[in-house]
């Protein structure tokens, strides 16, 4: 009887076959790396509509236009941006020399493939979230396995089904979360670990790779506030905010958690939002609407509705019907206002269309209270005054920064994208990630006449009179 093998035997198997092939060729040429990435572009284009349905099975429900524009979109125009530079991020830097020292050295820095990266993905932007960062991982010349999310199983068979057709085993894989994966693939001893999730899950995926100094890339959530100042119109602002809030059913990490207003400002937000949504989604079942994921994430949303109902807020549905439809998981967007600070909207991210809206009378006021909790990973202040901005972008660390808008960061790939603090740790997209899968390895060559013989033992008057002199 022949036995299966274990998760992490075939992880292991998976990661030796990998890091053979990086020993056998470890600095792909350029020729081979835009190679690479055009066929990725070309499995991109050859399976989109796949694609699409896929990540709409995993819903229940998604939007084909959000997963164009937020996934598919991205990922095509990331591999754009890197076939661009990629001749100019893999020249060597040169670097100065101290010349009083030496003569005829030279100093060069020189990005080199890590080897084998490994790739955690969420559910919420599941090929955004893999192939942007294998984008990065392919053009820097390394080779990745992929763990997909236990929510992403319709995607996950897919990839795994016809990935192999483009790309070899010692190349990419890609694996399904069928319990006990994600524990396995994150102790593996891989040369770069990028993980994007919770938080809590995050602190356990970095545990587990500290046991092997792997070094990780942790993007994680961050309740991102919306900071709208008294000068910037309610009704461009709402236009904004509402967009992003909304996009993917509120299911993502850099959306807008909540909303800072003017205490004088908040009635015409909400009046202009019951305009604005009831024109972009007439009813609960339109096809723009996506679901949410799961029943958990379903169950979690509607208690925290329960939640700040019975702490006293009013809750404002903004489509016409039911608060929600439980057959097709959708959740009518909603504002809250007036929340308690102990409600669970406040106290942890909401990842759902619901949008809690606070008042101010003071900028301080919204200052204090976001620099009082977790760094977020992003800040979205809106504001025609550059003495505002520039005092919040001073007083208020965050991931990233959108002005006037929101969201719109994460998708300029001459970004870097990533977090701070608790909302993550480590940059990629663009040449950050580039780098962030390189070696930037420091190469010193040895000119013709080295001033350091004269310092070496035993030491004298002439040792004495060349130190005075690299020394003034």
């Amino acid at each position: 009887m022949t036995l299966m093998p274990t998760i992490a035997e075939t992880l292991s198997t998976a990661l030796t076959l990998q890091r053979q092939a990086y020993l056998a060729h470890p600095v792909p040429t350029q020729a081979e790396r835009r190679a690479d990435l055009r066929t990725l572009e070309r499995f991109v284009r050859e399976n989109q509509d796949a694609l699409c349905s896929a990540i709409s099975a995993d819903y229940g429900h998604r939007s084909r236009h959000e997963t164009l524009l937020a996934e598919v979109l991205p990922v095509l125009d990331a591999i754009h941006e890197t076939l661009k530079h990629l001749h100019g991020w893999m020249r060597p830097q040169r670097r100065a020399v101290d010349l009083r020292a030496f003569f005829g050295a030279r100093n060069r820095v020189i990005p080199q493939p890590l080897g084998v990266v490994g790739v955690i993905v969420p559910w919420n932007f599941p090929l955004n979230l893999s192939l942007v960062p294998l984008t990065a991982i392919f053009a820097a010349g390394n080779r990745a396995m992929v763990k997909m999310s236990e929510n992403s199983r319709h995607l996950a068979r897919l990839l795994i089904e016809r990935l192999p057709a483009y790309f070899p085993p010692e190349k990419l894989q890609v694996f399904d979360e069928t319990g006990g994966v994600g524990v396995e693939f994150s102790k593996l001893p891989f040369d770069h670990l990028l993980f994007t999730g919770s938080g809590a899950t995050g602190r356990l995926v970095m545990s587990a790779a500290a046991q092997n100094l792997c070094p990780v890339t942790l993007e994680l959530g961050g309740r991102s506030p919306a900071i709208v100042c008294s000068d910037f119109p309610v009704r461009t602002a709402a236009e904004r905010v509402l967009f992003v809030k909304y996009l993917n059913a509120g299911q993502i990490c850099t959306t807008v958690d909540h909303l800072w207003l003017p205490h004088d400002k908040i009635d015409a937000f909400v009046q202009a939002a019951r305009e604005i949504v009831p024109a972009r989604y007439p009813t609960l079942d339109s096809p723009d609407y996506t679901s949410i994921i799961d029943q958990r994430s379903f169950d979690r949303l509607l208690a925290a509705l329960d939640d700040a109902r019975e702490r006293g807020a009013t809750l404002l549905p903004l489509l016409p019907g039911p608060a929600f439809d439980a057959a097709t998981r959708k959740i009518n967007p909603h504002i809250v206002l007036g929340a308690p600070p102990e409600s669970v909207l406040w106290q942890r991210e909401i990842f759902g269309p619901i949008l809690p809206i606070r008042g101010y009378q003071a900028l301080e006021e919204v200052v204090d209270a976001v620099n009082a909790g977790p760094r977020p990973l992003a800040i979205y202040p809106f504001s025609k005054d550059r003495g505002t901005l520039k005092m919040l972008l001073d007083r208020v660390m965050s991931g990233g920064v959108t002005v006037n808008d929101a969201l719109l960061h994460v998708g300029q790939h001459d970004l870097p994208f990533g977090g701070v603090g608790e909302s993550g740790m480590g940059h990629y997209h663009g040449r950050e990630g580039f780098n962030t899968f390189s070696k930037l390895r420091p190469v010193f060559y040895q000119g013709k006449f080295p001033n350091v013989k004269f310092l070496m033992p035993p030491y004298g008057a002439l040792a004495d009179r060349l130190l005075r002199f690299l020394m003034r």
